[in-house]
């Protein structure tokens, strides 16, 4: 089994720790050229091309400035870096060494900057969604510079595991840089729903939470079946077989 999950725009280095146990991403020479692309880009140019404030712009061309890809001192952990609605749910920072070796064989983070990340993977501050549409080399965007990458990867990881599961976590954002229909696996996306005014809807603020959640249950249980998942009922979600598909499992609350 196979779990994706989206990366988060909120950081926190504030505890920027060097463990023996961190790895090095899968891709890290084309992130390198993904950071040489951006390091050349004035403040006014990132504030243009990601939409965000002249604060957050000079923010992240010094991030860029100072990117090394060597420097541990500025390292983290993935899963222990990223902060928001989904790692709320996650609570990695309350895994167990035996959680952590389960997470790092069966999750993955999708990245815009990194393209492919294990938990225990090394990275350094940035934003870069993985919408942007950055030019590298001949590509256009972001999709297309990782699309193949990525799907390929996914599919060796796949092979690698007994059980040819993939359960979708990830935004649609992210998930789209994929050629999903090509993978060779049974690929499950939990949908998530809160009781809301009459009927049950996706609350963006709480599904995100929710998939934190979900990926928290089945590190924590070491599930790796599909029907095991169906037993997921924390913090007051259970599995409604009436509004769910056979791979688009509906959780409700309220």
């Amino acid at each position: 089994m196979i779990i994706l999950l989206s990366p988060a725009k909120t950081l926190d280095f504030s505890s920027v720790t060097v463990q023996a146990a961190l790895t090095v991403p899968v891709f890290i020479e084309q992130t390198r050229s993904i950071v040489t692309k951006m390091k050349r880009m004035h403040p006014d140019e990132l504030m243009k091309l990601m939409d965000i404030s002249p604060a957050l712009a000079q923010l992240n061309a010094d991030r860029y400035r100072k990117w090394t890809g060597q420097d541990v001192s500025l390292m983290k952990a993935a899963i222990l870096a990223f902060k928001g609605e989904v790692y709320t749910g996650l609570k990695a920072d309350s895994f167990d060494d035996d959680d952590f070796v389960f997470a790092q064989r069966h999750l993955r983070i999708l990245s815009g900057l990194y393209g492919w990340l294990r938990p225990l993977d090394m990275i350094e501050a940035y934003r870069l969604e993985m919408g942007t549409r950055v030019k590298v080399g001949k590509n256009t965007d972001l999709y297309g510079f990782w699309r193949n990458k990525l799907t390929r990867q996914l599919q060796d990881e796949v092979n690698q595991q007994t059980t040819k599961l993939v359960v979708n976590l990830a935004s649609n954002e992210y998930f789209s840089v994929l050629e999903g229909k090509s993978i060779k696996a049974e690929i499950v996306s939990p949908v998530f729903k809160d009781f809301s005014k009459g009927q049950y809807k996706i609350v963006s603020f709480f599904a995100k939470k929710a998939r934190g959640l979900m990926a928290s249950y089945i590190i924590r249980n070491r599930i790796t079946s599909h029907e095991d998942l169906l037993g997921f009922s924390e913090d007051g979600y259970h599995y409604n077989p009436s509004l769910s598909k056979p791979l688009k499992p509906v959780f409700t609350r309220g």
